[in-house]
């Protein structure tokens, strides 16, 4: 079998509403198998792998079998054995993650005739914008959207090698559809014109790695102030995360996952007793900025 590998990313990184996200070295893996007869597909997995749907209606399924509709020819068979490590519904990227291993192990069985653009577009479909596919194909901070005809542009930008990220996971699921419902209809002139100033700032951090600028470059008044509410302990959690030397605290995704930056790594252990305080039990785990996205590696 051959093995791929998908990175967990974060997206909208504060004030980049659902156009920046940065891959993480933490991994989802596809071991897979071509079978010679069209149409077949075996699917396993474990992990996080929950109640998983194995049928076709699989999500990593239906976009392998989307890249063969897109080339006009049947659907190769296949099998396919999934180790799901990135937690589901958590703000890290997991369905991103799923349409991006269907797309590239697709393209590996076709002999990579697509591009990374043609890729992107093609998990479009299923995901709507590519905050989050663009990094978990391409690797490092990427910038994306789309333009007036849906189709996406992305730049990415190498991370800086003295970003770090610790990652806070609590122990609930929250719903992408559960927090976009949460978010307004309309936004002032104000906060849109916020967030157009922190968003450049946020890119040329990461251009410069001048770090320092997260400070202000990472805050938000589009959806976190909306969201967070719904992330037990998050308002609290950020004085004392600053304390312990974080440059800034934010969603990652549509959360509950909270994100903490800093320049070099710290030590935010302290942050778990808070939370317990909440009723909330989390992982705290410092993830790195990986510049790599989807890849085969060896078995």
């Amino acid at each position: 079998m051959k093995r791929i590998r998908i990175p967990a990313t974060t997206a909208n990184m504060g004030p980049g509403f659902d156009c920046i996200g940065m891959a993480f070295d933490f991994y989802n893996y596809i071991d897979f198998e071509p079978v010679d007869e069209i149409g077949y597909c075996e699917l396993s997995s474990d992990g996080e792998a929950g109640s998983i749907d194995l049928s076709k209606n699989n999500l990593i399924y239906q976009a392998y079998a989307a890249v063969f509709d897109y080339v006009q020819k049947p659907v190769a068979g296949i099998k396919m054995h999934f180790e799901n490590n990135v937690p589901y519904s958590r703000g890290l990227g997991s369905s991103s993650a799923a349409l991006i291993g269907g797309v590239k192990v697709a393209n590996e069985v076709l002999g990579n005739p697509l591009s990374d653009t043609e890729l992107l577009n093609v998990a479009l479909q299923f995901e709507g914008h590519p905050d989050n596919i663009a990094p978990a194909l391409l690797g490092g901070v990427v910038i994306s959207g789309l333009d007036e005809e849906g189709r996406v542009f992305y730049r990415k930008i190498t991370p800086p090698s003295n970003l770090h990220c610790t990652v806070i996971i609590p122990d609930y699921p929250l719903a992408t559809r559960e927090a976009r419902e949460v978010l307004p209809k309309e936004l002032s002139m104000k906060d849109a014109v916020f967030n157009i100033g922190r968003m450049a700032l946020l890119v040329d951090a990461m251009h410069t790695g001048d770090l320092q600028q997260l400070a202000l470059a990472m805050d938000d008044k589009l959806h976190q102030p909306y969201r967070m509410p719904l992330i037990r302990g998050m308002e609290e959690l950020i004085p004392q995360a600053k304390a312990l030397g974080a440059l800034n605290v934010t969603i990652s995704g549509a959360g509950p996952t909270i994100l903490l930056v800093s320049d070099g790594e710290k030590d935010f252990s302290p942050l778990a007793d808070l939370l317990k305080e909440k009723g909330v039990t989390a992982k705290i785990t410092a993830l790195h900025p990986v510049n790599k996205g989807a890849e085969m590696i060896e078995g």
